[in-house]
């Protein structure tokens, strides 16, 4: 469930239905699918795998693993360095959550027109003390949380917000498909539509694909590895790998019944980008019955979703000063609380006081930056890395990897398929990683 709740986030409820949204639809979806069987659930048996071997986060599972004088521990930088990233810009989006939950309940949205909802967003965002204050609000649960510890704090939040999450999005999938005219919402979503290539081009589609089947389950920057440590002798670690996938994938299906359908039946545009949760939806609510009370639930299971990652990812940060240092939980959540926030900043004035600092062009802003790093960039090349490394005989090796997997219960790692992990998956990502830079650029 940790596992799980570090996948399910902002990625499956906030980024999934924007990215679909842009990129087609039902076409998006199916080529994300088939990423997640083919490169998703294998490495994060990886990653499992290589926690639950070294017993360690990140910060040190290469270390304890990789042949004598093998360099394959630098990347632990690389890996520590993207989990720090993506709460850069994660802890400022997520702070949007919670000020909007607040804005539901107290009814701010009820009475305005669209025009009064987008300009209510516009001055959420440009105000720096509003963001900032937000952004600290999420540090301070989030590591408040990690404080307590795994079993005591972490674990038990973690099941009840997942649990939360889960029985939130049914309720408002059901009632999304049943609004009048939701069946164009559900055409959109479900029914491939092969213009979105002619649209973006071809490369563009598979890229984004790939890098959200990256994001959304946190692979690549050992997000996962912290979990497989904690993950004991008792179960095979593919069929875990399976469980978190299918929960997240659930998720973020449901989360697309969520909105597609209600931005059809209210006349909204699917590719509205991040703004579609922010500024579409709220018009929705008001144009619902109980308009109020729907658009409540859906911010509050969208604040579930980010805090779960949140405290899932500062809780492998939390881990990293541990095995670095050996310091205590209370003073690695302590330094990092205040590490946060510095380096979070950016991304909250990045909408405001930095709003003229364009760093991939004109209209972009610091999270475009911020997340083209780590989606584009550190996810794709560190699942890589995870691949080489359990399949290399320069690396922990293949009979390592499978004999770690396969240790408990459950469903067996396919080594019938040796080839293809050890040949075809690296060459796969690989050449998509550069035929998507090519296009991205172009």
């Amino acid at each position: 469930m940790l596992a799980a709740g570090c996948a399910i986030g902002l990625g499956n409820v906030w980024r999934f239905p924007f990215i679909a949204g842009l990129y087609g639809g039902a076409l998006f979806v199916l080529i994300y699918l088939v990423f997640l069987v083919i490169f998703g659930i294998p490495v994060m048996a990886m990653e499992f795998s290589v926690g639950r071997g070294s017993g360690k986060s990140a910060a040190r599972s290469f270390h304890v693993l990789q042949p004598k004088g093998a360099k394959w521990h630098l990347f632990s930088w690389a890996a520590m360095g993207g989990n720090y990233l993506l709460m850069m810009f994660y802890t400022t989006v997520s702070g949007w959550m919670l000020a909007y939950m607040v804005k539901m309940i107290k009814g701010d949205f009820a009475g305005m027109n669209p025009g009064e909802v987008g300009a209510a967003f516009g001055a959420h965002v440009s105000n720096p003390g509003a963001l900032i204050g937000w952004m600290i609000a999420v540090c301070v649960l989030g590591f408040g949380i990690c404080a307590g510890g795994l079993v005591r704090s972490v674990e038990k939040v973690t099941k009840f917000m997942m649990s939360g999450l889960f029985v939130l999005l049914i309720i408002l999938a059901i009632r999304s498909v049943t609004l009048p005219g939701a069946s164009a919402g559900l055409s959109f979503y479900l029914k491939p539509n092969l213009g979105a290539i002619q649209e973006h081009g071809l490369g563009t589609v598979i890229f984004a694909a790939l890098g959200q089947a990256f994001f959304t389950l946190s692979l690549g920057v050992g997000s996962m590895a912290i979990f497989g440590s904690y993950i004991n002798k008792e179960k095979r670690l593919f069929g875990e790998a399976i469980t978190v996938t299918a929960l997240d994938t659930l998720a973020a299906f449901m989360a697309g019944l969520v909105i597609f359908p209600a931005v059809f039946a209210f006349g909204g545009e699917p590719g509205g980008g991040p703004g579609l949760i922010f500024v579409t939806l709220p018009n929705i609510f008001n144009s619902m019955p109980l308009g109020r009370l729907w658009g409540t639930l859906f911010f509050v299971f969208m604040s579930f979703a980010a805090m779960s990652t949140v405290v899932a990812v500062f809780e492998n940060i939390v881990a990293f000063a541990m095995d670095i240092t050996g310091c205590k939980r209370v003073k690695s959540v302590a330094i990092n609380f205040f590490v946060m926030i510095v380096l979070s900043l950016p991304c909250a004035l990045g909408f405001n006081v930095l709003e003229n600092f364009a760093p991939m062009g004109p209209g972009t802003i610091v999270l475009d930056l911020e997340d083209f790093i780590l989606s584009n960039n550190l996810l794709p090349i560190g699942g890589l890395i995870y691949v080489l490394f359990c399949v290399s005989k320069l690396g922990w090796g293949w009979d390592n990897f499978i004999k770690e997997a396969d240790t408990g219960n459950g469903i067996r790692f396919p080594s019938a398929l040796r080839m293809y992990f050890t040949w075809v998956l690296p060459l796969i990502i690989i050449a998509i990683f550069v035929f998507g830079y090519i296009d991205f650029f172009k």
